[in-house]
């Protein structure tokens, strides 16, 4: 199984953050995962994978600048159907912690929604995300005072995200 994650960071917190969400999905035996940021992630390779994960930094509540505009080059997969069926998930980080995480993922999610892909959040029953995470996937706060890029708990949250999606994926390209 393959997963693609494309991530959009300036400070590198959202780049740590994908890097976890990374580690999680390839604790599933026979997961390739695939990681690059928005200047080298390629958008043809998009029809080969089976999940899709992408986050960027919360810009004023809604998706930062460099994903937006990759997101926006994949209207040939969307007039072709190439993205149907496939599982995606979405992830983002703020400087603070009412700074838009939500209303970001729920921006990050809609595009995925006319792709008609399948997405996957964090349900509450997920011990990581019983208190500190989100539903809509993982949105991390992380203060630009401090000198770890993300929490720990951030980083949990990552990998639970990413072990959730290969499971969901594994169920879903089993052949």
């Amino acid at each position: 199984m393959k997963i693609y994650i494309v991530y959009d960071s300036e400070g590198g917190h959202t780049e740590a953050l994908a890097q976890a969400i990374a580690e999680g999905a390839a604790r599933k035996p026979n997961t390739e995962v695939f990681i690059h940021d928005v200047k080298s992630a390629d958008i043809y390779e998009l029809a080969g994978m089976d999940a899709i994960i992408w986050g960027c930094p919360g810009h004023f509540g809604t998706i930062s600048a460099g994903l937006k505009t990759w997101i926006d080059r994949l209207g040939h997969l969307w007039a072709e159907g190439k993205l149907v069926n496939k599982i995606g998930a979405v992830f983002c980080t703020t400087a603070t912690e009412h700074g838009g995480l939500e209303s970001t993922m729920v921006s990050l999610m809609t595009p995925m929604l006319h792709q008609g892909m399948i997405l996957v959040g964090l349900p509450g029953n997920i011990p990581q995300n019983a208190i500190y995470g989100s539903y809509y996937g993982v949105g991390v706060t992380c203060p630009i005072d401090r000198d770890e890029l993300i929490s720990d708990q951030g980083k949990e949250l990552g990998r639970a995200l990413g072990e959730r999606v290969a499971d969901i994926t594994g169920r879903f390209t089993q052949r």
